[in-house]
């Protein structure tokens, strides 16, 4: 066991932060996502011996510590995708056309949107936040994605196409709460 061990601590531990990552994601709050980690960590030692060699680790340990979050951890509230990709694109035009008007085209070259990012991020719904986070700062591919939330591939396009809108709203109230433009009503959006 000693040599399996020596293996896990050389392959598996240096995941550690793109786990924790995910557990924060997964958890949205500090102390349960560290445990999470925990948890991951322990059932990726005790199951070493199903790792295949060269294969993707870090895949591997997002996929133990989604299913340890899903095992201990029922979702309270039921949230619905929007999968009309007419209503989703309509929105983002509506969104962009809003900054346009407010003159905030280069709005990404004056602001440090590293801290208001993360805080959009947080602020997004789980079904959102799990996809965005896994494919834009993960970097997992669509299908890698599918897989480990158990969802189809359709679903894991269409919930990143949301979360892309919903952050570039927040993104947008960001803006205008820092003074970089005035708010301007606009017609309901889709």
């Amino acid at each position: 066991m000693p040599d399996a061990v020596q293996d896990f601590s050389a392959v598996a531990l240096p995941h550690l932060d793109a786990v924790a990552r995910v557990a924060r994601a997964l958890t949205r709050d500090a102390a349960d996502a560290d445990d999470l980690v925990q948890e991951t960590f322990l059932r990726a030692l005790r199951h070493w011996n199903t790792f295949v060699p060269g294969s993707d680790c870090k895949r591997w340990l997002a996929t133990i510590c989604r299913n340890a979050f899903l095992a201990n951890k029922a979702r309270s509230e039921v949230v619905i995708a929007s999968e009309d990709e007419t209503l989703e694109i309509l929105g983002a035009v509506q969104v962009h056309r809003d900054a346009r008007a407010m003159g905030l085209d280069d709005l990404f070259d004056r602001l440090d949107l590293g801290p208001a990012i993360r805080a959009s991020l947080e602020r997004l719904e789980p079904i959102f936040r799990d996809v965005v986070t896994l494919y834009d700062v993960e970097g997992f591919t669509y299908e890698e994605i599918a897989e480990l939330l158990m969802i189809p591939l359709g679903t894991v396009r269409s919930r990143l196409y949301r979360a892309r809108r919903l952050l570039q709203e927040m993104l947008l109230a960001h803006a205008i709460d820092r003074g970089f433009a005035a708010a301007t009503p606009t017609g309901p959006r889709p």
